[in-house]
């Protein structure tokens, strides 16, 4: 049935954007899409307006998420009279010309091999985005290794013929090997100097006591420098996403001062770095969206900001990374140890992370392993002192939002901050 509905929705994608014909943004990676995918609707927004513009509704960046989001709708879950309401409206949105956006930002997600390959070959975008994949992918259980998912994430710019643009991560080795014999365009972004749409002199500024923070630094392009700033974003993640926006812009004529002016009102998502005002006057960083060794690795170095504050690191399980999983959750453990104070594990696989900061030295008194969130949020809240910060980070299903909602010291707003 599912891949009936696939067929069916593929084939009607197909046939919308034939007609309609829009600007194909697509976005892949490891990690950082959806930060990235944002990033670019805000700077498009911002230029070209709302309605010109459409991005995949939260997760929808799988070969059924993706052709809803051509369509603009959302899924019809397992009720067959809500599918049947979708396909009237498919239809009519063929047979009649109707207002569409001129724009599509697409996520592009790769569980298993072939899913790039099957996306591409619909939606034929005209600018590619690749953001990172790290030493140890996500999603690399169904592969045989990082290079097979390095080989998927490359069809997204290997499809594009000479006319498309491929927007890549510079700083990241695995990504940029991906280029050799690309017949598209292609345009790096990243903080080294070789990159060609870069980040300068970032420095980033934290006002505990004002729980924001601001992220400054030069957008270079073409031997042009155009003083940035990002509001209320820590670690090195987000300007990442920023670059790769900007690099979108640029493609399509957007001036440095017009980008720079759209990233200072962006605002990452609910669980990717958000800060929040913790009990006890203390200060959570949220980032429980999601979790791979990159990210987890960058979240912590977040916390050099804080050098003057106890702190305690939240860490669950990263999930969907097959035979890796020991290894990176041991470095992590080695990592960790540099920068806390107090370290939490949540899960079997979490665990390691504790058993290796140990290994290393660090007092077992002061690390403390469950096997949920739900058991670990009360011994979280009961160690917390005045002042402290505490990172919350694991894989979406790890749930660790519970553990942010458990010590933010305004619950009753966890609907509107908190990963849903």
């Amino acid at each position: 049935m599912r891949k009936l509905l696939q067929r069916i929705l593929r084939k009607f994608a197909g046939l919308v954007l034939k007609k309609y014909k829009p600007v194909i943004i697509a976005v892949t990676g490891s990690v950082g899409k959806t930060s990235t995918k944002e990033a670019i609707y805000h700077v498009l927004k911002t230029h070209f307006g709302e309605n010109e513009v459409r991005r995949n509704y939260g997760n929808y960046n799988n070969e059924i998420g993706v052709p809803l989001t051509i369509f603009g709708l959302e899924t019809g879950g397992r009720s067959i009279l809500r599918w049947l309401i979708r396909f009237i409206q498919i239809i009519f949105m063929i047979v009649f010309k109707q207002k569409y956006p001129s724009f599509l930002i697409l996520e592009m997600g790769a569980d298993r091999p072939g899913d790039i390959r099957y996306l591409v070959d619909f939606v034929r975008p005209k600018i590619g985005v690749i953001t990172a994949l790290g030493e140890i992918p996500v999603h690399v259980e169904f592969f045989h290794g990082p290079e097979e998912v390095a080989a998927e994430k490359r069809f997204l710019i290997s499809s594009m013929n000479e006319n498309g643009i491929a927007i890549i991560n510079y700083d990241d080795e695995a990504v940029r090997a991906m280029t050799e014999g690309i017949r598209a365009k292609i345009i790096t972004y990243g903080l080294k100097d070789r990159a060609e749409v870069r980040a300068a002199n970032y420095d980033l500024k934290v006002d505990i006591n004002q729980n924001v923070s601001e992220m400054n630094f030069k957008l270079e392009f073409s031997g042009s420098s155009v003083p940035a700033k990002l509001i209320n974003v820590l670690g090195v993640q987000h300007l990442y996403s920023a670059l790769a926006a900007a690099s979108v812009g640029i493609v399509l004529n957007i001036n440095l001062v017009e980008i720079v002016e759209a990233l200072r009102d962006f605002r990452p998502l609910p669980g990717r770095m958000r800060m929040l005002k913790g009990i006890k006057n203390s200060f959570i960083i949220d980032d429980t969206y999601n979790a791979a060794l990159l990210s987890m690795e960058a979240a912590l170095e977040s916390l050099k900001s804080f050098s003057n504050r106890r702190k305690i690191v939240v860490l669950g399980d990263m999930l969907e990374i097959g035979e890796y999983a020991p290894e990176a959750h041991r470095r992590i453990g080695r990592k960790a140890i540099e920068f806390a104070d107090l370290i939490f594990t949540v899960g079997p696989r979490a665990k390691f992370i504790a058993e290796e900061a140990i290994k290393q030295g660090f007092s077992e008194n002061k690390t403390f392993s469950f096997m949920v969130s739900d058991e670990a949020k009360s011994k979280v809240q009961e160690e917390i002192k005045q002042g402290d910060v505490i990172l919350v980070k694991g894989s979406r299903a790890m749930r660790m939002e519970k553990i942010v909602k458990e010590i933010m010291a305004e619950p009753e707003k966890a609907k509107d901050l908190l990963v849903n």
